[in-house]
């Protein structure tokens, strides 16, 4: 590539780069601006420069802790729950059955139901704790019927965003599958190994890569989960179901502070931007092995 070649094609990125630097510098230092006011939607004009302030309260706050608790519960359950059930639907779907392609259409259809819509479908029609499907089931058993969301909130969150992300992983790992040599499968069977000692020695060393990629990319998603807060618990009951992204919408829209919640916004960043730097890094190592 010619000196003209690169000169030409930096020309062209150049608008693309600098709108998309714009479109991104600019919240971001409206951000940072407003996390240093002491800033009131209900007293317009009464703006004070606090400086740091925003900060000590946020994350001295009870209900950082609490919804930072909350937050890595839910990540970490989540991505547990996908990565297993995701894990075993793959294999089962990487066997050759009739109507395979219509149960593959089945099992990644809810990743496309809207986050909003899911939540109340399981509120309303699965969970709810008198008319929804899990108490009906219950009650036929002659047990006593949960009541989700006010005995077992946040376990009741961690189920809605695993079925919307279970998808994703699933397919993900059965494209993983699908790219596994058999020779190697077969290999492994005339020396003498089972079922499992085949997933455990050959299957799963072969998932190492996409099951880090899928780690990824859900983390990143996940730390901001917020509709499902929104529409099933309103982050309650009390800081029960309140992390991180439900808490600061809590102090910029319900107590209208919005310097407060511009700093927990920062707070925010940067501990995605740390959580993001370990997972690319063990990411990368994965695929350098």
């Amino acid at each position: 590539m010619t000196a003209e070649t690169r000169a030409l094609g930096r020309l062209l990125l150049g608008p693309a780069v600098a709108l998309l630097f714009v479109w991104m510098i600019v919240p971001l230092a409206m951000t940072i601006y407003f996390s240093t006011l002491h800033y009131n939607l209900l007293n317009p004009g009464m703006e004070q420069f606090v400086g740091l302030e925003n900060y000590i309260y946020f994350l001295t706050d009870p209900a950082f802790l609490a919804s930072l608790y909350n937050t890595l519960v839910l990540v970490g359950s989540v991505l547990v729950l996908t990565i297993v059930l995701g894990t075993l639907i793959a294999l089962l779907l990487d066997q050759v059955v009739v109507g395979r392609s219509i149960v593959r259409l089945m099992v990644i259809a809810p990743f496309f139901v809207m986050p909003t819509v899911s939540a109340l479908v399981w509120k309303n029609l699965l969970m709810h704790p008198v008319s929804g499907l899990f108490a009906w089931i219950a009650t036929s058993l002659g047990l006593t019927p949960i009541d989700w969301f006010a005995n077992a909130p946040l376990v009741a969150i961690i189920l809605i965003v695993a079925w919307q992300w279970l998808p994703f992983a699933t397919l993900i790992l059965l494209t993983a599958l699908q790219s596994l040599d058999e020779e190697q499968r077969e290999a492994a069977e005339m020396d003498g190994a089972g079922p499992f000692s085949s997933f455990l020695y050959v299957t799963l060393p072969h998932l190492a890569r996409p099951i880090t990629v899928v780690i990824l990319i859900e983390t990143i998603f996940l730390l901001t989960v917020f509709a499902e807060i929104f529409v099933t618990t309103g982050g309650g009951p009390g800081l029960a179901t309140t992390n991180i992204a439900f808490l600061i919408y809590a102090q910029a829209l319900i107590q209208y502070d919005v310097g407060s919640a511009s700093a927990g916004g920062m707070v925010a960043v940067v501990i995605a931007n740390i959580v993001a730097f370990f997972l690319v890094r063990i990411v990368g190592r994965n695929l350098e092995a």
